[in-house]
């Protein structure tokens, strides 16, 4: 069996945003509104490795219309992982393309086709769009 990959994670304090770099990889994106979802994951173990998938989305719990990732900060995508300090809490950020106006509340869905995909249910809609979740 081949070994991950393993990048790791920039020394940040807390995810930011580039806003440079994001008008760079979607600059049609830039007069859209966006959705911002800060993952907190409580790492209890040594050694753990961590990714997100671009097949990463919200899910309007009413509609089913997806919310799409754009851009994430301080985690790898996939093929490629990200190692976590031994037992401490870390942080990433997610970016998304806007929910329809008529969603009140949504699903934080990695759709991956193996078992351990992030999945938040149940997050309320609010004004600003921007969330904090913790993950298992």
């Amino acid at each position: 069996m081949a070994k991950p990959i393993i990048a790791e994670p920039p020394v940040k304090a807390k995810p930011s945003v580039d806003m440079d770099l994001l008008a760079a990889l979607h600059p049609e994106l830039m007069n859209d509104s966006f959705v911002y979802v800060h993952c907190h994951f409580n790492n209890q173990w040594q050694d753990m490795l961590i990714r997100i998938w671009r097949t990463t989305f919200l899910v309007d719990r009413h509609s089913a219309s997806k919310a799409e990732l754009i851009h994430a900060e301080n985690i790898t995508y996939a093929p490629l992982w990200t190692l976590i300090p031994d037992r401490l809490p870390y942080t990433f950020l997610l970016i998304f393309t806007s929910l329809p106006k008529s969603c009140r509340v949504f699903d934080l869905m990695e759709q991956i086709a193996e078992p351990g995909g992030f999945h938040v249910a149940n997050i309320a809609r609010n004004e600003t769009d921007v969330y904090h979740v913790d993950l298992v």
